[in-house]
């Protein structure tokens, strides 16, 4: 047909290609983030303990997002709907399990009681 061009001649349908240095280096962060993660396990923060854990998640998932899935070097609108996603996810966790600490066991009575003749 005159004047129809191929998908795949056209600009849209070729892949950003992301140098090596880039993604060794959003590799090595997120390795860095995990071993954050781990380490944050070992100190008591309380609550916080989780508000750490759920931010480090979240940042995480939008340098994989970013990098990896290649959102970067694509339209910013789909980066930032993404972005916050991830981060409506977290906070919607965050205060499903800030609710978690109202259900103790030992507020109801006879709830788990302990095995007699022990």
């Amino acid at each position: 047909m005159p004047g129809h061009t191929p998908a795949h001649s056209s600009p849209a349908a070729h892949a950003h290609v992301v140098p090596a240095p880039v993604l060794l280096a959003v590799w090595a962060a997120l390795m860095a983030l995990t071993v954050i993660t781990v380490a944050a396990t070992w100190v008591d923060l309380g609550r916080l303990n989780l508000v750490l854990a759920l931010g480090i998640a979240t940042v995480k998932a939008a340098l994989v997002l970013l990098y990896f899935m290649h959102m970067r070097y694509d339209r910013p609108f789909n980066a930032i709907v993404f972005i916050g996603a991830l981060a409506f996810v977290a906070l919607f966790i965050f205060f499903a399990l800030m609710d978690t600490a109202a259900y103790r066991p030992e507020m109801i009575p006879d709830y788990a009681p302990a095995m007699k003749g022990q």
